[in-house]
């Protein structure tokens, strides 16, 4: 996909849900998320992290309030624009540059982890996005990975039943005809992915450790007793873990270079 200068409703809309939110508000979250990133690689000072898709800046805001590196990729410059304007107010300039994961290099080992969150959805051409991130990493770096799951019978990515169960072509159309032209410029899923597919493409690649999300969860850290059972049994059963995978709500990887 291109950036697209003009103002764009789906952008607008997610801005306008967001806007309420503090940069105290992710805290949590971040917090969790440095603490899976520290599984499988260490996170201090020293480390480069990328974030493709920054969506309000809220990562890369807190990682520079936390005396940690961040450079951060985003294609709209709307987001662009709003993340300054978000660490402003707390003082912090984020390193954020405009650009789009399918065309900006960047770079060769360059990073120790690169975050890509709910984002490769709307990346047309994402193997090329997948093979760059792959030449950006360092030996041993980390690729954070989530996005849709195409049998989810739910999908965060646009409330309709059976969502990602729809051809391409009716997902683009319902998604116009409910939300304007302007969604094929952005904020359109072309992708609605499926674990064998991503993992295929990884290994692929060329990384030397896969983990989905039943490899990467740890049962102990799942508050919900049906699903703290379903993880058991995905990890003892290679039938009960195809079945969770296929329907889960969203894919999710680690992938170690």
């Amino acid at each position: 996909m291109k950036s697209h200068q003009e103002e764009l409703t789906d952008i607008t809309r997610y801005l306008k849900n967001n806007e309420h939110l503090r940069l105290e508000d992710h805290e949590q979250e971040f917090q969790r998320a440095l603490r899976s990133f520290r599984r499988w690689h260490p996170i201090d000072p020293s480390t480069r992290i990328l974030e493709i898709g920054t969506g309000t800046g809220w990562f890369p805001l807190l990682c520079q309030q936390h005396g940690l590196s961040c450079k951060g990729l985003e294609i709209s410059p709307q987001l662009v624009e709003y993340a300054h304007q978000f660490g402003r107010k707390y003082g912090i300039e984020p390193d954020i540059e405009l650009g789009n994961a399918e065309e900006t290099d960047l770079g060769s080992e360059q990073y120790d982890v690169i975050l890509a969150q709910s984002v490769f959805e709307h990346i047309e051409h994402w193997e090329i996005a997948a093979e760059s991130v792959y030449r950006a990493l360092r030996p041993g770096g980390l690729f954070v990975f989530s996005s849709t799951n195409k049998f989810a019978f739910t999908s965060g990515e646009y409330n309709f039943p059976l969502y990602g169960w729809l051809p391409d072509q009716w997902r683009y159309r319902l998604r116009i005809s409910r939300q304007g032209p302007d969604i094929m410029k952005l904020g359109i899923d072309f992708n609605q992915f499926r674990y064998s597919l991503l993992r295929r493409t990884f290994k692929r690649i060329g990384f030397s450790r896969i983990m989905d999300r039943v490899e990467m969860s740890q049962s102990e850290e799942v508050t919900s007793g049906a699903r703290r059972m379903l993880v058991q049994l995905a990890k003892r059963s290679r039938v009960a873990n195809a079945v969770v995978l296929t329907f889960a709500d969203a894919t999710m990887f680690c992938c170690i270079k």
